[in-house]
């Protein structure tokens, strides 16, 4: 059965006062009770008998299961009829404008069926639709005999080539499904991957290379399996420049402000990886573009992408001693109601290290307490990587509050579930940095010695400060400020800019 309440619970507070008042036009008798059901699923942890109670006075299971239907069914029309408002009132113009087009040609209305199809093909070209220029140049071929103007042999030339594209455009499609399958793998099944191999083998299988002929979409998924790979090995560095690069093709992309769903997407991307490579100003530039075309065209995208843009502003201003800024930027989210659920997470462990740095242990410790879950749903609701992060946080938190029993518990929880997952990924050095933890946490007076200073400098494979990636310094600020005595925060902000 379909989860009624999950899905209302993915809609804003305006989207369900609206599904509410279209159910409320849409209901032909007074007694419906369409609207009653889902301010019960909205407000109410009950169970369907405690529903079926509220809503008939006793147990009635076939009338809650037809009503559920129903609703349901309500849900499709609602989201299709806003899909098409919002997103799609392009598409749905072209698509009406072809139907229109071929009912004037079957009635022999030849002038006026090219008209609308040649009106057609430039609002499509300016969008990149190929797969409606498709449909309309397939029917200008059907009703060629008719129209002894028509060049056709030129026709069917550019018919061909706009195929080309259509099918470059599906290649790319079938890449990024595979290489997002394979990483969905990779994290169920725990597998060995190559990343990196593996765009390059699947994007050469699909015959794919990066140009201007690819639509604002297709660069825009090129751009995200490259950002995706990275995060897969904290590596940022080595990305940059291709990035900037693929963006540079978007920016004279003829479609750039017709495509900008894409656009937004693409800018905090590349916002992002500036950001983990520590190119704070940059970043912020990219962030400000992004803010602009957020407000355009009426704010159309604004709601779609502000967490995303006040998640990674708040980074950056934390990031740049403005650590107080960061918080207060952070702090209203974190009980605000109908926040997407991966953001809501990101929000809280960001705050929670902002609290951490800013020696607001209970503060952090607070926010902790609310991650009650299990480390499977957080793998299946913010990805592993996601939930490696959550768990050494809460350790190194753990150790400067003192609990002692917590601490034990969670390192050997940490090394019998994540150590042969980190051997996978290469990132061995993780693991040698939990062990140097276990050995401050058992013995803190050692943190100052030579001995412990040494061990530490001969543990890993150090790579210079400009390509290691933000959080692994943050992670590892946390053992240098035991080892100097320091304040952590001076010592994070000391090491990204040294």
């Amino acid at each position: 059965m379909i989860n009624l309440k999950e899905v209302l619970s993915t809609f804003t507070k305006e989207q369900q006062q609206e599904f509410l008042s279209f159910l409320h036009k849409k209901n032909k008798r007074k007694d419906a009770k369409n609207g009653q059901l889902v301010t019960l699923l909205l407000e109410d942890n009950a169970s369907s008998a405690e529903i079926s109670d509220k809503l008939y006075g006793k147990q009635n299971k076939v009338a809650l299961h037809a009503l559920r239907k129903r609703l349901f069914q309500s849900l499709i029309d609602f989201t299709a009829n806003t899909s098409m408002k919002e997103e799609n009132s392009i598409d749905i113009l072209l698509i009406k404008n072809i139907l229109s087009a071929r009912h004037f040609l079957k009635k022999e209305q030849i002038k006026v069926g090219y008209q609308i199809l040649d009106k057609t093909i430039i609002i499509a070209n300016e969008y990149q639709l190929f797969a409606i220029l498709n449909e309309v140049y397939h029917t200008k071929i059907q009703y060629a005999h008719l129209n002894p103007n028509l060049n056709l042999d030129q026709l069917i030339s550019t018919f061909k080539e706009n195929q080309n594209r259509l099918i470059l455009e599906d290649q790319l499609n079938i890449a990024y499904a595979k290489i997002r399958t394979s990483l969905a793998n990779y994290h169920k099944n725990k597998s060995n991957i190559d990343i990196k191999e593996l765009i390059s083998f699947i994007l050469k299988e699909q015959n794919i290379t990066i140009s201007d002929t690819l639509s604002f979409k297709s660069l825009y998924q090129i751009i995200q399996i490259t950002s995706i790979s990275s995060a897969q090995k904290f590596d940022y560095y080595n990305i940059e420049e291709f990035v900037i690069e693929t963006y540079q093709i978007i920016q004279n992309h003829t479609s750039k402000d017709k495509q900008l769903n894409y656009h937004l997407e693409v800018l905090y991307l590349i916002a992002n990886v500036l950001f983990r490579n520590k190119k704070f100003n940059k970043s912020q530039e990219y962030l400000k573009l992004m803010l602009f075309y957020m407000n355009a065209e009426k704010k159309k995208y604004y709601s779609d992408f502000i967490l995303k843009y006040d998640l990674l502003h708040a980074l950056n201003l934390n990031y740049t001693n403005k650590q107080e800024q960061a918080i207060a930027l952070l702090e209203p989210y974190i009980d605000k109601k109908n926040t997407d659920l991966v953001a809501q997470l990101d929000f809280s462990l960001s705050l929670i290290v902002f609290y951490y740095q800013h020696k607001s242990l209970e503060k952090a410790q607070k926010l902790v307490s609310k991650f009650y879950h299990t480390d499977k749903w957080y793998i299946e609701k913010a990805g592993i990587i996601w939930t490696i992060k959550k768990n050494l946080i809460e350790i190194l938190l753990q150790i400067d509050l003192g609990n002692i029993d917590l601490v034990d518990s969670r390192l050997k929880s940490f090394k019998r579930n994540y150590f042969t997952n980190l051997s996978e990924i290469n990132q061995e050095r993780v693991i040698t940095y939990l062990k140097l933890v276990e050995i401050y946490y058992k013995n803190p007076e050692i943190a100052i010695t030579t001995e412990f200073k040494e061990k530490v400098a001969t543990s890993f494979s150090w790579i210079n400060n400009e390509k290691e990636d933000i959080f692994m310094m943050s992670f590892f600020a946390w053992l240098k400020a035991k080892m100097t005595k320091q304040d952590i925060y001076l010592v994070t902000l000391n090491l990204i800019n040294s």
